[in-house]
């Protein structure tokens, strides 16, 4: 029978056990790669680490950039909203197409958002979305459901009223409809707020995009706004042809505006037709009546002297002659170029 080994440490020869050797070294495994058994060094962690904010940092930084450059729809209270910040370049909302648009929203809510300014009392002045915020409010006031109580919108920053002009009438030009007197409308509003320093200047600048054949004659509705507008109660219904017609018979006559404001004024409860025939009988009474057909002659008003540009003046005089005066008329290249403008007007 095999003899069993003692498994006892044996004495040393002093009598004492010996020390029991050091336990081998145990590496931590928190330097292993997730999913994988090769160690990873600590400056991966740092990196990542670094790379992660700078990403989070550049995600803030662009939303920041833009919502100050007013490309960040957010969404606003709609008892925040102050539209009649600028003077509304439409007049009234067609029911039929305000249903439209408050059936749209009731279903699919709002696709597009209005143009907002801040303001700062802590509101917002609409700069543009005029029916689309009127159809919130509606939708708001009928159904009282929160789902109306917001808006969604593009905070703007304009350098000034005139460019918060400009975007609102560029948009109605784009999206509605406008007539020829709401146009007219918006040119003397803005005049009479100090927002441009002239009718002229206004029209040219709320409507460079347009043809000049269109801006002329938006220029010359801007007549009928200034002496009329007090008295007219459907003034979007004038049509071009009756507008420029009727135009050129209240620069024919100067007391023709007193009297149809006195005839427009004597049927208070008129409706569009009624207001039409009013025009119309008025105008058959008078000593110069209209022409159907525009004949472009100019008016024969004198006028006080009006500002182009730097160092040139412009005066109508009583005969109707167009005078121009002013030290740019002494550069040669300056009227080389105003004479080249003038002459395309031919082409237009």
């Amino acid at each position: 029978m095999a003899k069993r080994k003692r498994l006892t440490p044996t004495m040393g020869l002093t009598g004492t056990l010996p020390h029991p050797a050091a336990a081998p070294e145990v590496k931590s495994t928190a330097t292993l790669t997730r999913g994988l058994g090769s160690p990873r060094p600590p400056i991966a962690d740092v990196a990542h680490d670094a790379a992660s904010t700078n990403a989070l940092a550049e995600v803030v930084q662009t939303l920041t950039d833009a919502r100050n450059e007013g490309r960040l729809i957010q969404r606003l209270p709609l008892h925040l909203i102050d539209a009649e910040h600028l003077v509304r370049d439409r007049i009234a909302a067609d029911a039929e197409e305000m249903d439209v648009l408050k059936d749209s929203i009731r279903q699919r809510g709002q696709q597009t958002a209005i143009e907002v300014v801040a303001l700062e009392d802590g509101r917002y002045g609409l700069i543009s979305g005029w029916r689309r915020l009127g159809a919130l409010r509606d939708l708001l006031s009928e159904t009282k459901e929160p789902a109306f109580e917001t808006v969604l919108a593009l905070i703007r920053n304009p350098a000034d009223a005139a460019e918060s002009y400009v975007a609102m009438v560029e948009e109605n030009e784009i999206r509605v409809g406008l007539s020829y007197y709401e146009r007219a409308r918006i040119v003397a509003r803005s005049v009479d707020r100090g927002v441009f320093r002239s009718d002229r200047v206004a029209l040219a600048q709320l409507f460079a995009a347009v043809s000049r054949s269109k801006r002329s004659k938006i220029g010359q509705f801007v007549t009928l706004v200034r002496q009329l507008d007090q008295g007219l109660k459907h003034p979007t219904d004038i049509t071009e042809r009756s507008g420029l017609a009727l135009v050129q018979a209240l620069e024919a006559d100067e007391g023709l505006a007193h009297r149809l404001i006195n005839a427009l004024n004597a049927a208070p409860k008129r409706s569009a037709e009624e207001e039409g025939a009013i025009i119309t009988r008025t105008l058959s009474r008078s000593e110069t009546p209209a022409s159907p057909m525009i004949t472009g002659e100019r008016p024969r008003k004198h006028s006080e002297p009006e500002s182009l540009c730097e160092g040139l003046v412009l005066r109508i005089e009583k005969d109707g002659a167009y005078r121009l005066t002013g030290p740019a008329l002494e550069n040669r290249f300056f009227v080389s170029r105003m004479m080249k403008a003038l002459r395309d007007l031919d082409k237009v």
